[in-house]
């Protein structure tokens, strides 16, 4: 692994050192339920300003760390399954696919991370998160270029006054191990200084295994450190860096037959158990806030973010027609990729009294620099077939390519928002974005409105309508030459338009707050690509005509008693292609009709919480024709969690079971990159806070 010096010796050296400093100070206890945190009543990223979500005028999911902890959650994936309205996807490669409402999640535009846009070509590193919002429909206004479904926005763990120090350690059934640290604390007296700091050391062997017999590894380090400084009482300060280095032996999925049955075992991989993915992930930048005056304040963000990868892939291709025992062919090649993610912003964000109402205006700008590099390197053709001798890795490197493909553009975007308090029971949203491309070949820019209306019967709770677009322009003028069969087909921007109408409400003394909503979304221009049979090209493009979703969701979040506590949600989708020659009225992969998900606390006592989840998901196409599916499945998880108190300090013992029933099913991805799910999994794990 590649590590950066400066970050581990400031990264290691804080947590202790600020520990063994700590002064003893009056500890004030206070009795009550240790978990008490399912609720989450803002999600700054939906508006970029400071409201309520009863003040926001569309549907919005805050999945907050109590349940990322309680789940033992590893994997970005395994946090979203919460919210009915996001699907998996393709899980191929180390890296993790979402649909939300139904709409897939671009790497490059679906993703937040406090705010920027975020490449997720790799799964994130979710102990560094505090919460995870999911705002649900179009939101160019904001962020520039999105999809039609929303936005995943990762919010990270900041900086505390309090000294905190956390060990951590997991492991499960198959050896798999996690060892985590978590501190923060002040650095100086007057607490104007203060930091956080994350390290994670993990090792997973998975369940699905090579053709050989070797089980699939992952290598994973994460190290983060976050600092605030208050350099006065109007302006302060943040700056961060994180490094990630993730390591993984190659899975590109398993294969379906044409009646949708897996072909082979749950657990096997076609891919040669000598391919591997590596990635180095670095994400360094600052923050700045001022309070011009007691109305005004300003906001600049920065973020830099590198992303290295190289892929040696044996990439197993799946004839049409194919049984177990048949051979098949793998096109080994070497590959390094480079991503260069650079965000900026400004913010300026003012709340006054003008002619008898109340604004809470936002005006800024943000801007993106992408660049992208690939190196290549092929091999001859190989044929395999189950039973024989694994061929040898081919001896190619990337580092051989002097050929360099690159592509890079930029884009920039003026936006402006007022939300309008009328009086106590009237709220209007207004805003507007320009947006501006600039790349060779791919020029686009244009206007985005967007509209909403709140009306508050009771403090307690909302009835909203809102009218949001969206678009996402193409990276290119065309398609890959080289790999697409329809390579000459010139591609227009996607463009998208939504609907929303719903109803918050909050109960059991705000406690719970009860959501629904109905949405129509309608996309045009959306790509459509499948893997082909043939020898000069791996895939074949089209470019759809209109896609629309129409559905609506119901949700509840929050304390149901003092001692049971529920995230749940519902959703129904009907999806459809319109007006598109090729797919005329056929369901887009992987977009089930209901989804629902459930997790559950109880607290016995005052130490012992018990766990409980069932996440189901309808039957889904695997292919675009809609001639495959995958059938419906009920996943049951459970857990428990005991606290003991050692000397002063607290001890968090955590047992789940997930799969417990050991469902056999089939999660996101088409005929020939299927994800299969584990089998039951046993993960047990250890806190200690200091």
């Amino acid at each position: 692994m590649k590590y950066s010096p400066l970050f581990l010796a400031i990264s290691m050296a804080l947590p202790f050192a600020a520990y063994a400093n700590s002064n003893p100070i009056e500890v004030i206890e206070v009795t009550g339920s240790y978990f008490n945190d399912y609720k989450v009543d803002e999600a700054k990223g939906a508006m970029r300003i400071d409201v309520s979500l009863l003040e926001t005028a569309q549907s919005v999911t805050v999945i907050p760390s109590t349940i990322i902890e309680e789940q033992l959650a590893t994997t970005l994936g395994e946090v979203l399954t919460n919210d009915a309205s996001l699907s998996a996807g393709s899980r191929q490669r180390n890296r993790e696919v979402f649909n939300l409402r139904g709409f897939e999640l671009s790497s490059s535009n679906g993703y937040l991370r406090d705010g920027h846009q975020h490449w997720s070509h790799y799964q994130q590193p979710i102990e560094t998160l505090e919460s995870i919002e999911v705002i649900k429909g179009p939101s160019s206004i904001l962020y520039g270029q999105s999809g039609p479904g929303g936005l995943v926005n990762m919010v990270t763990k900041k900086p505390t006054a309090t000294n905190i120090f956390t060990l951590g350690a997991d492991t499960d059934q198959e050896g798999s191990t996690r060892f985590t640290l978590d501190a923060g604390g002040a650095l100086n007296d007057d607490e104007s200084l203060r930091y956080r700091s994350t390290l994670v050391k993990q090792d997973v062997t998975y369940q699905r295994e090579y053709q050989n017999g070797d089980q699939r590894e992952r290598e994973r380090f994460l190290g983060a450190l976050v600092v605030d400084y208050d350099v006065s009482a109007d302006l302060s300060l943040r700056v961060h860096y994180d490094y990630t280095n993730d390591k993984a032996g190659l899975d590109t999925g398993s294969w379906l037959n044409a009646d949708g049955d897996l072909i082979g075992d749950r657990k096997t991989i076609r891919d040669m158990s000598w391919a591997f993915t590596d990635i180095d992930v670095e994400n360094y930048g600052a923050d700045i806030n001022y309070l011009i005056n007691n109305n005004w304040q300003v906001t600049l963000g920065y973020n830099k973010q590198t992303f290295e990868r190289q892929r040696f892939e044996s990439a197993p291709k799946k004839p049409a027609t194919f049984s177990e025992g048949e051979q098949y062919t793998s096109k080994p090649y070497d590959r390094f990729d480079d991503w260069q993610f650079t965000t900026k912003f400004i913010d300026f964000t003012g709340d006054f009294d003008l002619a008898g109402v109340n604004h809470q205006l936002l005006i800024g700008a943000n801007s993106l620099d992408y660049y992208y590099g690939q190196l290549k390197v092929k091999d001859a053709s190989v044929d395999y077939a189950a039973g024989q001798n694994e061929p040898a890795k081919p001896d190619i490197s990337y580092k051989t390519d002097d050929s360099l493909y690159n592509s890079q553009y930029d884009y920039y975007g003026i936006y402006l928002q007022d939300l309008i308090t009328l009086n106590a029971n009237w709220q209007v949203s207004l805003g507007g974005r320009y947006d501006k491309q600039n790349k060779e070949n791919a020029d686009n820019e244009s206007f985005l409105p967007k509209f909403g209306v709140l009306y508050h019967p009771s403090e307690q709770g909302t009835i909203y309508y809102s009218y949001s677009e969206g678009f996402e322009p193409q990276r290119s003028e065309t398609l890959n030459k080289d790999t697409d069969i329809n390579h000459g087909i010139k591609l227009d921007a996607m463009t998208s338009k939504q609907s929303e109408i719903g109803v918050k409400w909050q109960l059991v003394n705000d406690r719970l707050l009860l959501s629904g909503s109905v949405f129509d979304i309608s996309k045009t221009g959306k790509l459509i690509s499948e893997d082909i049979d043939n020898l000069d090209f791996e895939t074949r493009t089209t470019q759809a005509g209109e896609q629309r979703h129409k559905g609506f969701e119901l949700a509840a979040q929050g304390a149901i008693t003092d001692k049971l506590f529920v995230m749940s949600s519902l959703i129904n989708i009907d999806a459809e292609y319109q007006q598109d020659e090729n797919y005329q009225g056929k369901t887009p992969i992987d977009v089930p009709q209901w989804s629902a998900a459930l997790w559950s606390r109880y607290e016995l006592t005052e130490k012992l919480a018990l766990n409980a989840g069932a996440f189901y998901e309808d039957e889904r196409f695997a292919d675009s024709d809609n001639t495959i599916k995958k059938a419906a499945y009920t996943r049951i998880d459970v857990g428990a969690t005991y606290e003991v108190d050692l000397n002063e300090h607290e001890l968090h013992l955590r047992f789940n079971i997930n799969n417990l029933l050991d469902k056999r099913y089939l999660i996101g991805g088409g005929t020939s990159n299927v994800t299969a799910a584990d089998g039951i999994n046993f993960r047990l794990a250890a806190q200690l806070a200091f």
